[in-house]
């Protein structure tokens, strides 16, 4: 029986804060945006935006909750981790989807929360919690894709800026950015010591971006040429020499979100098990195919016991102060995972899913190819899987190199 105390509690404050989110979400987000995507986040570049996308994004920027847990006072939404499941688990429930995204999101900004002085967090992280700029990557070179310390791209000191030269290659979404985040040698004698963190504005004189044409037929990833290139000293993200350690710092917050585990909403797309039964055919309700059943009920479990897992490293990630090389693992296999389940929608779609263009094939069969196909290169960018295992190696497990 409860006592006296119990029966006057107060209602929970998170019981309070589920209304408003109810309430937020019934008066601003349009049931018509119901399974449309974020043109932040999308790697086949922005689309436009409908009067009632950019309501949304403006309502959700307003508010702070397309960035819940960033600090207030630089546009985030200052929630607390149990204010951003609650949030997260109302979205999911009206099939709502966060406008705001992108690398300025994922990567970027939370890594200049964390080595940004003060006018450069002012400057930056409102415009990305609002949705208003898009982020790219300068990491990767022609001659330093897994051992990226090897970049060559140079920032000469001239006083009161840098000039840049050099090349970057799979800058993905360069074409549409407004500025990148990119790695830079200030030292030549040194080769980690001499990376340098800079921000360049994509729109200066002698940046040039070239699209490449992916297997897929998409052209997401970019390269770019740094041409004497003026970068004001202000854009010097930490010191100079430290480019090394805030660039490994940004990788493990992409390769928690490349691996499928900064989300708690399932994967997106269409149901495996509904797509069975509408290409394979089903008996009693279940699948027809018996051993498809198994493979699908198996992915199902794996990818919910990643999931709880993802969950569980990120808790402890922030409890600890941020991210860590356990990102490798998540990197490793939400995106073996990944993978496996476009291997699965080819198989079950049969004939219609090795459609490329044409009559006789609908436009979700046709995307599923080209995302299948873009999906082998999950297990290469942000790190490959070879490199995560290095990692996992070495840094978790403890193996060190015997000579």
């Amino acid at each position: 029986m409860a006592t006296a105390a119990e029966i006057d509690r107060p209602k929970d404050a998170l019981d309070d804060f589920r209304a408003e989110v109810r309430d937020f979400l019934a008066a601003n987000f349009p049931p018509s945006l119901k399974g449309k995507g974020n043109a932040l986040a999308s790697v086949e570049g922005p689309t436009d935006e409908t009067p009632e996308m950019t309501a949304w994004r403006v309502a959700m920027g307003d508010r702070g909750w397309g960035t819940p847990t960033w600090p207030k006072e630089y546009g985030g939404g200052g929630l607390t981790k149990a204010q951003a499941r609650v949030l997260a688990d109302e979205m999911a429930r009206v099939g709502a989807w966060n406008p705001i995204g992108g690398m300025g999101v994922m990567m970027f900004g939370p890594t200049l929360l964390e080595y940004g002085n003060e006018a450069q967090k002012n400057e930056h992280i409102p415009p990305i919690a609002r949705g208003e700029i898009r982020w790219c990557q300068g990491y990767s070179e022609p001659n330093a894709g897994s051992d990226l310390a090897n970049l060559q791209t140079f920032a000469e000191d001239k006083g009161d800026h840098y000039l840049v030269n050099g090349q970057k290659t799979w800058t993905s979404g360069g074409q549409w950015a407004d500025k990148c985040f990119c790695l830079v040698r200030t030292d030549k004698s040194d080769k980690h010591k001499g990376i340098s963190f800079l921000l360049i504005d994509m729109t200066a004189p002698g940046v040039e971006v070239k699209p490449i044409k992916m297997i897929s037929g998409m052209s997401p990833f970019c390269e770019t040429f740094f041409t004497d290139v003026k970068v004001p000293k202000e854009n010097l993200v930490g010191q100079e020499g430290q480019g090394w350690t805030i660039g490994k710092r940004l990788l493990q917050h992409e390769r928690t979100n490349l691996s499928g585990g900064g989300s708690r909403l399932q994967m997106s797309g269409p149901s495996l098990a509904d797509l069975a039964k509408k290409f394979v055919g089903e008996e009693e309700g279940k699948i027809a195919d018996r051993d498809l059943r198994a493979r699908i009920t198996k992915w199902e479990m794996d990818w919910r016991a990643f999931q709880l897992t993802a969950m569980r490293v990120m808790a402890e990630s922030k409890a600890v102060g941020g991210v860590s090389e356990v990102s490798s693992i998540l990197k490793t296999v939400g995106t073996k995972l990944g993978q496996e389940r476009s291997e699965l929608i080819i198989e079950i779609e049969g004939l219609q899913g090795l459609g490329w263009e044409g009559e006789g094939f609908s436009a979700d069969e046709l995307h599923q190819v080209r995302a299948w196909l873009f999906g082998k290169a999950t297990t290469i960018y942000g790190g490959s899987t070879e490199v995560q295992n290095n990692i996992i190696a070495k840094r978790i497990l403890g193996m060190l190199d015997h000579q």
